[in-house]
């Protein structure tokens, strides 16, 4: 009988930029004091689950968010060391990073032919959107999608080589276009028309050589909010990734 292996997705808790609506891809900011205590939430409701691996992107905001979610878990003492995996980076938006995001999206639409913005149920929504962002980035540095989904899939095919018939539970903390786009490549049938919520998990998981969804964009599991004041902080117990897995950084794009 296979073992298999189950996938918890979970995208970063808020940061700055998140909350100033700034565009944030390879740029960086630490979670807000909210996204603290959202992740905090998200890691007491899944505080039971035995993570036999932990891994997240190689930027700052998903070590912060691993950080929170294995000091929550029951199981932290024998949890193996945070890896981080510059492959599960969120996409580059070259000179657009830290620009408005909402100008910024629909300048691309309009630059792309949309009035009314990209119809997500389109499986090539992504991929026009990425193609259209080097193309307007004034630099063309802007990753496109072939780009970015080559880097992703390199991460991808290693989780699944060292974990598929093994039975684990896999955390991989990451991003919201790199989790949706990670899902699809998993899952063809499956329609992503919405962007993942903070802290929200998805769960894949891989039997008798197929992948189901099992959860997508799902906070269900928060821990109750006791706290009225959005900005208190949270305890948190730095824990940062020993083992860097990386062959070396990622290069620019050629111009």
């Amino acid at each position: 009988m296979s073992k298999g292996v189950t996938f918890y997705f979970m995208r970063h808790g808020e940061t700055y930029l998140n909350k100033y609506h700034r565009m944030q891809g390879w740029s960086d900011t630490p979670l807000t004091n909210r996204g603290k205590r959202d992740v905090a939430r998200s890691g007491a409701g899944l505080a039971d689950v035995k993570f036999d691996a932990v891994y997240c992107s190689d930027l700052r905001r998903t070590f912060e968010t691993a950080q929170i979610i294995v000091n929550e878990n029951q199981h932290k003492e024998e949890m193996p060391p945070v890896v981080a995996m510059p492959e599960f980076r969120e996409i580059f938006f070259g000179s657009f990073e830290g620009m408005d995001a909402t100008e910024t999206w629909e300048n691309l639409w309009k630059f792309l032919g949309y009035e009314d913005g990209m119809d997500y149920r389109n499986d090539k929504s992504v991929i026009e959107e990425l193609n259209g962002m080097k193309a307007m980035d004034p630099y063309h540095e802007a990753e496109d999608y072939l780009t970015f989904w080559t880097r992703v899939e390199r991460g991808l095919i290693k989780l699944i080589n060292e974990h598929r018939e093994t039975g684990r539970n896999i955390l991989v903390v990451c991003h919201g276009m790199t989790i949706r786009n990670i899902i699809h490549a998993l899952i063809p049938e499956f329609q992503i028309d919405r962007h993942l919520d903070n802290a929200s998990i998805s769960v894949v998981s891989y039997r008798e050589g197929f992948y189901h969804l099992e959860k997508f964009n799902s906070v269900e599991h928060f821990a109750p909010d006791n706290i009225n004041n959005n900005e208190q902080e949270p305890e948190v117990h730095k824990i940062l990734p020993t083992d860097v897995d990386k062959d070396d950084e990622l290069p620019l794009q050629e111009q």
